[in-house]
């Protein structure tokens, strides 16, 4: 059975629980979220980004009903604002479906619109707008100030709790005892926990963005407690989280991995979690961990670049943390982590370190220039230079960011070194606008990208496809980035938003604070979920069966979130299995 088939047949039965009330009601970006415009997702069988387009970017929906041409209708005036003829027939091997395509690129007029079908079926409306996403973006990043543990939390409405997880203690396996006081950073997907592997790709990923996009994002008010101070709000909000990753750095510079209690807790408020929050270590010595080490000394590097004209102290504190910890990895190159006895959260093991230790010394010879990160960067290199191959990032695979780094940096660099991981990149970059082309919906997944994350592996492809961009500008980067974009939100075989309040179809009619989500599911989603009260169903996107194996499902998303003037932010923290969009968390419970 297509698991198309499957949810429907788990839709209903939700439903029949009572699962699908929306009580959220609330207007944005012109879609009425609190109206029952459709019975079912894609019920139409008309698949689009259901936010809408940039006027000058491709606009691409999928049929997969039969037809012969369209047309798209202006809401403003009831007039015709183009007609076409639909694509002939193709099977999408990810779903089994037979779908065309309806090509509207040339329609740039900003307004409402839908698409109508010959055979007299009808869309949802949908938006051309410059500023379409602003709304998403916002929505996106204020996602991050629900997430926060060890403060008050106030997002509007019943959405709010106290502080809480303040009890804080060294676990057995860290190496020392007693209580401490160290709280704060942001929640995990799934449990409230925080992990030092899941926040140096978040972290680190949104502060490229700052550095890429930051004329952009300098303004944007997030209502966060800093705002109106002299940090950026954007970088406000990671700053959070900076300061947590910071105080788990021990004082001889190695990085624990992880603070969260003994086991997951049930599905409660993030305040009725008691009991101490451990400071968890490997459990021998030296207790900390390299990979997590590492990764604090590539964020923290980033974050010296990124605060130095904001908060110059607190840029020297990351720089000079980024050093201790690079210097502690020199030490302790291959300490690994693994969950101690007694100790049953998300574990993030990764038996190979050299990844994030390329990271980081890339980032700290782009931050410093020091010749010591510049010789030992070039004695990672694989040799011939040829040999180099990209792929998008994941939480426990970051080669390329360092990879990338090095090139982006505006430092001298050796040319045939750049030169080797720019064509690696345009070469998988290729693939994947190949692999977008192939695709019936229009994402660059391959099938056996539909696992645990996928929505992750997407959004993270589209990073890859935007820093290929950077290296040699072509139209069919930022288009297959923009179709991934339109997959997420709306261009998928289910005819889901994995956004929520902004868009017609999200999975059920949750529409909790609107972000742009990873997975809705019962067990991750939990701070909303019990902020608002609302059941959140497990909802997932399908991927076609094979030799009449298990399907593996994809569950969360790291997101991507283009600026006003076409060019894009990629968000991949990735987020989280709750409701906001990022962490780059690639596991499923």
């Amino acid at each position: 059975m297509y698991r198309r088939e499957f949810l429907k047949t788990a839709a209903s039965c939700l439903g029949a629980l009572g699962f699908v009330k929306d009580s959220w009601g609330a207007q944005v970006s012109g879609v009425d979220a609190g109206s029952s415009k459709s019975a079912s997702a894609g019920g139409n069988r008309i698949y689009l980004n259901q936010i809408g387009f940039l006027p000058d970017s491709s606009k691409v929906a999928t049929v997969s009903t039969r037809a012969g041409s369209f047309l798209v209708r202006s809401l403003k005036d009831n007039s015709v604002a183009l007609r076409s003829t639909l694509s002939a027939q193709r099977l999408d091997n990810a779903s089994g479906d037979s779908v065309q395509s309806a090509d509207f690129s040339t329609l740039k007029v900003p307004g409402e619109y839908r698409i109508e079908l010959d055979s007299g079926v009808s869309g949802d409306s949908f938006l051309i707008r410059k500023d379409v996403y602003d709304n998403a973006l916002l929505l996106t990043m204020r996602s991050f100030y629900g997430q926060r543990c060890g403060c008050d939390v106030n997002l509007g409405g019943k959405y709010a709790h106290p502080k809480c997880h303040m009890d804080a203690a060294f676990h057995a396996s860290s190496g020392k005892t007693g209580r401490c006081d160290i709280h704060g950073g942001w929640h995990d997907a799934g449990d409230y926990g925080r992990y030092m592997i899941n926040s140096g790709i978040t972290t680190g990923t949104l502060l490229w963005a700052w550095e890429s996009y930051g004329a952009s994002l300098h303004d944007f008010a997030l209502r966060i407690p800093e705002s109106g101070g002299k940090v950026p709000d954007f970088l406000a909000e990671i700053q959070w989280n900076l300061q947590w990753m910071l105080s788990l750095q021990d004082n001889d510079g190695g990085v624990w991995q992880k603070q969260s209690r003994d086991d997951f807790c049930s599905f409660i408020m993030p305040q009725d979690e008691l009991g101490p929050n451990y400071v968890i270590g490997t459990g021998s010595v030296p207790y900390k961990s390299t990979c997590a080490t590492a990764d604090l000394a590539a964020v923290m590097a980033i974050a010296a670049r990124c605060y130095s004209s904001y908060a110059p102290a607190f840029s020297q504190q990351c720089l000079k943390a980024a050093r201790a910890a690079w210097s502690w990895c020199q030490n302790n190159p291959n300490v690994f982590f693994k969950n101690p006895a007694g100790i049953h959260t998300a574990e993030f093991g990764d038996n190979d370190c050299r990844d994030e230790l390329l990271w980081a010394t890339a980032e700290l010879w782009r931050t410093t220039g020091d010749a010591v990160f510049h010789q030992a960067f070039m004695g990672m290199l694989p040799q011939p230079l040829a040999t180099i191959k990209i792929e998008a990032p994941s939480a426990t695979q970051v080669t390329s960011r360092g990879y990338w780094s090095y090139a982006l940096a505006g430092r001298n660099r050796s040319d045939a070194a750049v030169a080797a991981i720019q064509q690696a990149t345009l070469k998988t970059a290729r693939e994947l606008v190949h692999q977008s082309s192939e695709n019936g919906y229009g994402n660059s997944l391959a099938l056996e990208d539909y696992a645990g994350g996928s929505n992750a592996v997407v959004a993270n492809h589209s990073l890859l496809l935007l820093i290929a961009n950077q290296f040699e500008p072509d139209s069919s980067h930022l288009d297959c980035a923009l179709n991934n974009l339109h997959y997420l939100l709306g261009r998928n075989c289910l005819g889901i938003s994995w956004g929520s309040r902004s868009w017609v179809h999200t999975p059920s009619s949750i529409r909790i604070i609107g972000l742009v989500s990873p997975t809705i599911s019962l067990r991750h989603g939990r701070v909303y979920y019990q902020m608002g009260r609302m059941p959140i169903p497990r909802t997932r996107s399908p991927r076609r069966c094979r030799a009449k194996r298990r399907c593996v499902c994809m569950s969360t998303m790291s997101a991507l979130i283009p600026a006003t003037n076409r060019s894009l932010v990629a968000m991949p923290r990735w987020c989280s299995f709750s409701l906001h969009f990022t962490h780059n968390r690639a596991t499923d419970e």
